[in-house]
């Protein structure tokens, strides 16, 4: 159906033809396309009808319902039914008369607000039609009127009142066939046929998302379950290294003031690793090599090494019992401190305003703290380079050990242990050893025959593996190559009790298959089953339960291969309760393709 509604007054107030039927009743009843008209009138005011309402049919069967209000006194008597039809109309139609000038600015000023409020933006085609002939008749000159009854609505007037409400305007002179039918009938059938398809449009999607509803829909894949989610454990190294310093063990240094009354022990590949100062002061380096002068005769004005007594080798690779290295420091002042840079070096050297504090209030003199400062800046310096702690504050020195121990890794520099491994030597130092790995603390300190060796045998891991271990111990970071490498060196780490090792690989062995797409994983020959099997043999519980989710969760590739008849009778019912995606979903799947492809199913559009 469409409904129209119509409203305003074509006829002039002061016409005297009084009979001119409306435009609303002159297209019913002369439009080719309209048949049985039928009216009514309903609730009168003041003897005059509010509203006429006619039904016909257009377009053959197509229901039509026109309300014609030429009243405009509906918007204030009844506001509701004139929301109403505004709310159900299709086309609107405002009619006036261009030879009454006074309704048509009661009309602009008055009512056009009210239309446009009750439309509330509704896209409703709206049609101004400007009805009869323009008479331009003598003004009225009683001094008693207001305003030109007889003027005429112009054109331009017409046409911005339908720029506010967006409406197409008409100008029909004359109520006759041409301007009826042609002219404003064919404007109003356009809009009809237009509402007539948008309606149809919606019909259509309505009935589609109907039948949409209907219809058997495919089964729904949940999510796979979430993989237990594995998280790193926070370094240590700086304290592994600070301990070593507070317990004391495998000391090779003691310095001593030169009343030899104190001594404060330490290690030199901790002070090597951090200053080319303690490098030339330990033979590790000669003053050739050390283009910085500064850093020589500080060296030499602040220590002394006394010469060692040479011990002859003893047999089987037992080492000789060599005490510590004598160092005597020749500054009184800097020696009371001594205790407090140590502390400093071997908590990171980044703690710098802590250091000061403390000499501060261990010195309570500013130009004695100052002297001592400048010879920490000085033993920390880098020839060539800007001082590191010159200018500097804690936030901006980095740590210095996972750098610098770099240097002394796989060297026989200061190397007081030699690994043997597959018929290969590996050079290292007690003191990283001992500070890093409680298991190597354990070997080198206890009633082991390790304890007393220079030589010490590894077995159970390759070399490589074992030189992976090492250099995590040195820098607190390792780069595995492949997974079956980092499975490798997490069971060095495993036996050696190196943990935050051992999750470092575990974390790199799942980003590495979580990262493998689905083809790469049906073809690779890596054996996941093996590596969970593995796993679970060295107790890393976190990587064989993240393994037994990741083959249930690609169960469709693993259950195809050889290995997957490897895993156990309880691996196997996990896998099969956690399987992704799962048995009803594949059994829902398989009734839902039967449907498709059974005669009972029809195509909805033929």
């Amino acid at each position: 159906s469409v409904n129209i509604v119509a409203f305003g007054n074509e006829r002039d107030g002061f016409s005297e033809d009084s009979q001119q039927p409306s435009l609303i009743w002159s297209y019913l009843g002369r439009s080719a396309l309209i048949s049985q008209i039928d009216s009514s009138l309903s609730a009168s005011h003041v003897g005059n009808p509010v509203f006429t309402e006619y039904q016909a049919c257009v377009f053959g069967n197509v229901r039509l319902v026109v309300h014609d209000c030429p009243v405009w006194g509906i918007f204030d008597s009844d506001w509701y039914t004139s929301c109403r039809l505004i709310g159900g109309a299709d086309v609107i139609v405002i009619k006036y008369s261009v030879n009454d000038k006074t309704s048509f600015q009661e009309l602009k000023d008055s009512y056009v607000p009210m239309v446009k409020k009750a439309l509330n933006h509704c896209s409703v085609p709206v049609i101004i039609s400007a009805i009869g002939a323009r008479k331009n008749g003598v003004p009225c000159t009683c001094p008693l009127c207001t305003s030109d009854r007889r003027s005429c609505v112009t054109t331009s007037e017409g046409v911005q009142l339908a720029k506010e409400l967006g409406a197409t305007y008409l100008e029909l002179h004359t109520l006759n066939d041409f301007y009826i039918q042609k002219y404003f009938g064919g404007v109003l059938e356009y809009f009809m046929i237009q509402s007539l398809n948008q309606k149809s449009s919606e019909k259509m999607k309505k009935r589609k998302k109907t039948q949409k509803c209907h219809r058997i829909k495919p089964p729904q894949l949940e999510q796979p379950e979430k993989m237990p989610i594995l998280k790193g454990e926070a370094s240590h190294y700086i304290a592994d290294l600070h301990n070593l310093l507070c317990c004391c063990q495998c000391s090779d240094v003691a310095f001593y003031p030169e009343d030899l009354s104190t001594v404060v022990e330490a290690h030199k590949i901790i002070l090597c690793s951090v200053s080319p100062l303690f490098m030339l002061l330990f033979e590790v380096k000669s003053p050739a090599d050390i283009p910085d002068a500064s850093i020589v005769q500080m060296a030499q004005s602040l220590f002394t090494v006394e010469p060692t007594t040479a011990f002859p080798p003893e047999p089987h690779g037992v080492p000789p019992c060599v005490p510590p290295v004598r160092v005597v420091v020749k500054d009184s002042v800097f020696c009371s401190c001594l205790p407090d840079i140590l502390h400093f070096i071997y908590s990171g050297a980044f703690q710098w305003e802590q250091l000061e504090e403390d000499i501060k209030k261990k010195l309570k003199d500013p130009e004695k703290t100052e002297q001592v400062i400048e010879k920490v800046k000085c033993i920390l310096k880098t020839p060539g380079k800007l001082n590191p702690v010159k200018d500097c504050r804690s936030h901006q020195i980095k740590r210095l050990y996972n750098t610098s121990l770099r240097l002394f890794f796989n060297t026989p520099v200061l190397a007081d242990v030699i690994f043997k491994i597959q018929g290969a030597t590996v050079p290292a130092h007690r003191a990283v050893l001992v500070a890093r790995c409680e298991v190597m603390a354990a070997m080198f300190n206890g009633n082991y025959l390790e304890a007393n060796s220079v030589l010490v045998p590894v077995y159970g891991v390759s070399k490589d593996t074992f030189l992976s271990f090492l250099e995590y111990l040195y820098t607190d970071s390792c780069c595995p190559a492949s997974i079956l490498q980092a499975m490798s060196l997490l069971i060095c780490a495993e036996m050696y009790q190196v943990m935050r090792l051992q999750h470092i690989c575990e974390l790199y062995i799942i980003t590495q298959l979580q990262s493998m797409p689905s083809r790469e994983l049906a073809s690779t020959s890596l054996s996941i089953v093996s590596l969970l099997k593995k796993a679970k043999f060295h107790n890393s519980d976190c990587l064989s339960t993240w393994l037994l989710h990741f083959i249930a969760t690609n169960y469709l590739i693993f259950s195809q291969k050889p290995e997957f008849q490897e895993l156990s009778v309880e691996e196997r019912n996990f896998v099969e309760v956690h399987r992704w995606p799962s048995n009803l979903y594949l059994k829902q799947l398989a009734e839902y393709r039967n449907y498709i492809h059974s005669q009972k199913c029809h195509c909805t559009v033929m």
